[in-house]
């Protein structure tokens, strides 16, 4: 019965401390322009990003934002790939 129970234990152990590993993830940023004619393309950046998958997409989408200038809109949205 020992045997069997720390085994179960040993099991439990190795997937809480894998669920937690950090790895490397992508983070992938669209920014476009809006308001008038003549603005540039989406521009698609993607940059890495170590941690754990929570704090990875809490960093990664914490770059999401929106600027208005004028009448020119520019919209940066993050998602983690």
């Amino acid at each position: 019965m020992k045997f069997r129970l720390s085994t179960v234990l040993l099991l439990v152990v190795m997937t809480a401390v894998f669920s937690s590993c950090t790895r490397e993830f992508v983070c992938r940023c669209t920014i476009s322009y809006s308001g008038q004619p003549g603005l540039p393309e989406p521009v698609v950046e993607e940059y890495p990003v170590t941690d754990t998958k929570s704090k990875a997409k809490s960093v990664c989408e914490g770059n999401s934002d929106s600027l208005v200038t004028g009448n020119i809109t520019t919209l940066e949205k993050c998602e983690l790939y």
